[in-house]
């Protein structure tokens, strides 16, 4: 991951971001990003980044301009079909000046505007400083798997970054409880669209774009999932489903092989994971670098499941016991990294597993999300 954030000064205030300010943004992210650090600082306007290198570790430096300097991007995410574009867009005449992503949602933005984001397959939260227009174009992913926070102040400027602990950086707001949505917190452990618990912080929604111009911000939707709108064929046969749905899974896991760094896997030794190390372990040449976790707790130890996969794909496993003692040990600092309360538990054990795998990977993939997608928690067949 990497980390971005950026301000922009409503002309009322008739002065220039400081780069004092600028930098203790960008660098309170450093755990994002302590691969690189940039800034870019024009007037009004002033965006930073810290780079985690997955993909063109050479050149992929930002923030990152287009050919005449007219634009600048911060970028946090992958997309996993920039590749596709590149010829088309070279033939449009972009000129390349490195093999990033982060450049063909440049090249894009110019083709098609707030519309590049129709064509992006990725996760991504990103901003575009428009010299021309005078605009900050800011998008989320579909499903929001990459954070984006925003504080639009009294006067119309606008402070943005991955992490709210960012904004408090900047001085854009006091930090104080937005106690209407604690309820909401409570009784879901997490807030809903667009707030959090701090008054003031917004999120950007998942699948939304923000433009900024003149003080004033525009959110809009430009994606949303509908289930059941495409229909049902009834010419097809739960065969012929469950195979695209194998194409669709094992096309997934292939797209998320890109880097240019070491990756591995979160093996829990339940299916979602198992079915990931199975299509991964076909895909690679050497044995993937599995990592599991578990609590020092026989009701709380999988660990025998995970033992029983990394072996049937001949992984190269790695495995940490979470002590009580480490995991109360850890709450202080998983706060201070969530910026909000703890709601489950399991962030925990997750930042020990991601600990142990950072010392042989840099990229993982794990089984995360494919329980809302395939309606695999108990509560849900309990709503039914």
């Amino acid at each position: 991951m990497c980390g971005i954030s950026g301000i922009v000064l409503a002309s009322r205030r008739a002065c220039d971001v400081s780069e004092a300010i600028l930098l203790r943004m960008r660098d309170v992210l450093r755990h994002r990003g302590p691969d690189d650090a940039g800034i870019f600082i024009e007037g009004p306007v002033g965006i930073a980044h810290r780079r985690l290198s997955i993909v063109d570790l050479a050149t992929g430096h930002q923030p990152m301009a287009n050919e005449d300097g007219s634009l600048r991007i911060v970028f946090n995410g992958e997309i996993y079909n920039h590749a596709d574009y590149r010829r088309d867009l070279e033939a449009r005449g972009h000129v390349y000046s490195s093999t990033s992503d982060t450049e063909t949602i440049l090249h894009l933005y110019e083709e098609y505007g707030g519309r590049c984001v129709d064509h992006l397959r990725g996760m991504f939260a990103f901003a575009i400083w428009n010299r021309r227009t005078r605009e900050m174009f800011i998008a989320r992913d579909r499903l929001g798997v990459k954070p984006l926070y925003y504080v639009q102040s009294d006067d119309g400027s606008l402070f943005f970054a991955s992490e709210i602990k960012a904004l408090l950086a900047a001085d854009a707001l006091r930090p104080e409880l937005n106690r209407a949505a604690l309820p909401d917190y409570l009784a879901n452990r997490s807030t809903c669209d667009d707030t959090t618990l701090f008054a003031g912080v917004r999120r950007l929604p998942a699948g939304h774009t923000l433009r900024w111009r003149d003080g004033k911000i525009e959110i809009e939707r430009y994606w949303d999932l509908r289930p059941g709108e495409a229909g049902e064929d009834p010419s097809r046969s739960p065969k012929e489903y469950i195979n695209e749905w194998r194409e669709l899974f094992r096309t997934s896991v292939k797209l998320r092989l890109m880097s240019d760094v070491p990756l591995g896997m979160f093996l829990s030794g339940g299916i979602d994971s198992s079915a990931i190390a199975a299509v991964m372990s076909q895909m690679v040449k050497d044995p993937i670098k599995t990592f599991s976790v578990a609590f020092n707790a026989p009701e709380a130890n999988e660990l025998a499941y995970a033992r029983i996969v990394a072996q049937a794909f001949g992984t190269d496993h790695h495995e940490i016991l979470v002590e009580p003692s480490d995991f109360a040990a850890a709450l202080p600092h998983l706060i201070w990294h969530e910026d909000e309360p703890l709601a489950h538990p399991s962030s925990v054990a997750l930042y020990f597993v991601a600990q142990l795998a950072q010392r042989h990977v840099k990229v993982v993939l794990t089984g995360e999300g494919s329980d809302e997608l395939l309606a695999g928690y108990y509560r849900y067949r309990t709503t039914l």
